[in-house]
């Protein structure tokens, strides 16, 4: 007969402090990217604002009543979100647009990048 086996099998589980001291380690360098370059939040909170609207929308209305709208929608809210980030006059940028005139610049903060021209 088969051998019968008391308790759980394999190596014992660790601390979930062991678990995050070890994906710490594992993940140094992305942790701590924001400590040389200014420009990297230390948070992601700008990420979860972003996509905050979508989620009031889908709340208030069920849905997009459809695809096109969703895609629609997206859109609309990238370009608004973008040209915020970048400091930029939304109501101008969007009158550049309706007359086929709005570009997006090459990002004069980011490091190493420098505006064209």
């Amino acid at each position: 007969m088969g051998r019968r086996y008391q308790g759980k099998r394999g190596r014992k589980g660790k601390s979930k402090a062991a678990n995050l001291a070890e994906r710490f380690i594992l993940y140094k360098t992305d942790i701590l990217r924001f400590l040389p370059n200014a420009f990297v939040p230390f948070d992601n909170n700008q990420a979860e604002r972003d996509i905050r609207m979508v989620k009031v929308k889908e709340k208030v209305s069920g849905s997009f009543r459809t695809e096109k709208g969703a895609i629609q929608f997206a859109r609309i809210r990238g370009f608004t979100s973008t040209v915020r980030k970048q400091g930029r006059n939304l109501l101008e940028s969007i009158m550049l647009v309706s007359q086929g005139q709005f570009s997006f610049s090459l990002c004069v903060h980011c490091s190493g990048m420098t505006k064209p021209g």
